[in-house]
């Protein structure tokens, strides 16, 4: 995908000096197209409601009635990607549950907000054919040396806070490689970032187990089960085409 990929952009924060700065520093970003302005969760998603071209929404966590947390929770299925901001740090668990691409503390920095822009830019609009990416061995450096995977073998990666495990045929690899960096790197065709700690590859899915909160647990064949945020699991359907 082109990282100069045009995006509608909307902003939601309660505080309208919160709002200017954002106009302000969306402004100064090329590709950038400003779909409006929210003061509250339920503004949102009435804006969303009516318009189904937005392409992310700036959402601030605390404001009156419904919390950006809860706005989020209740986008529709073909919604927007998130990018939370806030003044408190303490949310980031929650915002990354509902599938959130970012989460920026404010006062807002100019070159972190790009950076989360260029990753909705990043994320694809649909499902890749097999040759979008081509597969190749994956190097993983371990204690014994750098192994070399092939990524149809490895079922999963998940982070527990201090490194990743990659699972699959081979048994389990701790890596130092981030998760952004393995899917970068892992053939999209068959990949996909479920979670703000997990990846998984699709071929390798036996069950999916719906949750109430509307995300997910993958059942992976071999064993293994990786939870699937709420945000993640609306892409995964469209992706997977279940209704």
């Amino acid at each position: 995908m082109s990282a100069t990929r045009d995006l509608r952009v909307l902003i939601a924060d309660d505080e309208e000096l919160a709002r200017r700065r954002l106009l302000r520093l969306l402004g100064e970003l090329p590709g950038i197209a400003i779909a409006g302005e929210c003061s509250g969760g339920a503004e949102v998603l009435k804006v969303l409601a009516a318009d189904s071209a937005i392409d992310v929404v700036l959402l601030d966590i605390r404001m009156p009635g419904l919390s950006g947390i809860e706005t989020g929770a209740l986008f529709p299925e073909h919604g927007p990607e998130i990018i939370y901001t806030t003044a408190y740090g303490e949310h980031a668990l929650a915002a990354f549950d509902v599938g959130a691409v970012d989460y920026l503390l404010k006062p807002i920095d100019a070159l972190r907000l790009r950076r989360a822009l260029d990753r909705v830019r990043a994320r694809p609009l649909q499902p890749l054919s097999s040759t979008d990416r081509p597969f190749q061995r994956l190097a993983v450096s371990t204690r014994d040396g750098v192994v070399l995977l092939d990524p149809r073998t490895i079922s999963h990666a998940t982070f527990d806070g201090t490194l990743v495990t990659l699972s699959g045929d081979d048994g389990e690899h701790l890596s130092d490689l981030s998760l952004q960096e393995l899917e970068e790197r892992l053939p999209s065709s068959i990949y996909e970032r479920v979670h703000r700690r997990a990846l998984i590859n699709l071929e390798r899915v036996e069950r999916l187990e719906p949750l109430e909160t509307g995300g997910y647990r993958a059942h992976m064949r071999g064993g293994g089960i990786v939870p699937i945020a709420r945000q993640a699991a609306r892409r995964l359907r469209r992706r997977l085409g279940i209704t």
